[in-house]
């Protein structure tokens, strides 16, 4: 039995209702449903939190599924204290107990003390921006995608608690030319795919 936590990032706040990825939130929890063996929590960071209690939903998951919009290049405020409250709490509590090093040699291992060993996460993201803004040559992000430039920091922070990596994805060009049946078909794809070959060890036995 898989255990996956669902956080959602997603918030009302100017010209933003949330709505897009409360509709990413949904598909995720309808595709795992499909897995007979995945048992999931969920977390509605504009709806409040016991960081608390946010700690123990990350020492019980397998994988953390994150779905945050992106605004200013950056999380979004709710969820970034979401972050920083949440990961704090979880000092010497299952989330990371030091940043790795120790004082005979400070220069070395930095962001090696996590807790989460052994545990994976995947995130999705929502842009205005659209795809080709980091692919194309000339184009605002100079050609450098979204994992490895506005996503860098968030996967070094999931890295520095011991989080692996799965494979993202990334929503563009939501505001101006969003086609939520298109998007939503191929998100719902990727899902199943990632999850099958997770699952596929606890399938064969």
């Amino acid at each position: 039995m898989k255990k996956v936590l669902i956080i959602n990032g997603g918030q009302n706040f100017g010209h933003s209702g949330g709505k897009y990825n409360n509709t990413i939130a949904e598909n995720t929890l309808e595709v795992l449903k499909k897995f007979g063996n995945i048992e999931v929590k969920t977390t509605q960071v504009s709806e409040g939190f016991d960081k608390d209690e946010e700690v123990k939903k990350f020492v019980w998951a397998d994988v953390i599924i994150y779905h945050t919009p992106i605004w200013w290049f950056q999380l979004p405020n709710g969820f970034k204290k979401y972050i920083d409250e949440v990961f704090t709490a979880g000092h010497a509590k299952g989330i990371y107990m030091s940043d790795g090093r120790n004082a005979e040699n400070p220069a070395i291992n930095y962001g090696t003390g996590g807790m989460l060993g052994g545990r994976k996460y995947m995130v999705t993201t929502s842009w205005n921006a659209p795809e080709t803004a980091f692919t194309l040559p000339g184009e605002f992000f100079n050609e450098t995608s979204v994992d490895n430039g506005p996503l860098f920091g968030f996967h070094r922070m999931n890295a520095f608690v011991s989080l692996e990596k799965m494979e993202s994805f990334h929503f563009h060009d939501v505001e101006k030319n969003a086609n939520i049946e298109r998007d939503m078909k191929l998100y719902r794809e990727h899902l199943e795919h990632v999850f099958e070959k997770e699952l596929k060890p606890q399938l064969a036995s």
